[in-house]
């Protein structure tokens, strides 16, 4: 029986109003219980907790999908009784003693760098003028504006915490990679999914491909839970 469970963690600069999308599809076409984690992103063990608590309120197993940071995220959380498979979404997946911060702080040659200014106060934001081009590239012009308009901050801390022991060690794990995203280049994408053993899709999209292609991240968010 295919889990009906789905639990939608967003990543930084964005809040979960971003899987509507998603939502719509996996609700009307699979018929899915899906519920949409709204993180602070302020501090990494924050974010786990308000991740948990809303594992805690399910009835049954569940599929548990980080975008991005989310990714970070639902690798510590993962580790729930209720998670039965993991989605990543063009995401990070550390491992043990990693953190984003970690993860992106040597680039190769040629990979695109995410245009995070300075901190401020401990906390982030992404470049207004360079947000579109960086995370939402395929978005349509007035939505990307938007999104980089009302950017939620990240903190510093929830950026370089890094994650104790991974889920994807112990929960079978899906991934897909967006091959047109400038915030986490393709190659590292697929490095980290192969590490974890994941099943891996590939499609064309930006960072922002759970807005840009819903459709496509819900049939491999089904995939999961149907395969788990």
């Amino acid at each position: 029986m295919a889990i009906k469970n789905i639990v939608l963690v967003h990543g930084n600069f964005a809040d979960g109003s971003g899987w509507q999308g998603v939502y719509d599809h996996l609700t009307a076409d699979g018929g899915y219980q899906v519920a949409v984690v709204q993180n602070p992103t302020l501090t990494f063990d924050g974010d786990v907790a308000v991740t948990r608590q809303v594992l805690d309120s399910l009835d049954g197993p569940a599929v548990l999908v980080g975008h991005s940071y989310g990714g970070a995220v639902i690798t510590e959380a993962g580790r729930h009784p209720n998670v039965a498979a993991l989605v990543y979404i063009t995401a990070f997946a550390p491992d043990t003693g990693e953190s984003v911060s970690s993860l992106i702080a040597d680039p190769p040659p040629g990979a695109p760098v995410p245009p995070i200014l300075p901190p401020v106060n401990g906390l982030l934001f992404l470049d207004r003028d360079k947000f579109a081009a960086s995370f939402a590239a395929d978005v349509p012009a007035k939505l990307a504006a938007f999104m980089a308009d009302s950017q939620v901050p990240a903190g510093v801390e929830a950026l370089g915490t890094a994650v104790t022991e991974p889920a994807w060690r112990s929960k079978p794990s899906w991934y897909l990679v967006a091959t047109d995203d400038h915030m986490i280049p393709p190659a590292a994408q697929r490095a980290m999914s192969a590490r974890a053993n994941a099943t891996v899709t590939e499609t064309p999209g930006s960072h922002a491909v759970y807005v840009s292609r819903p459709a496509v991240v819900a049939t491999v968010i089904s995939q999961a839970a149907q395969g788990a």
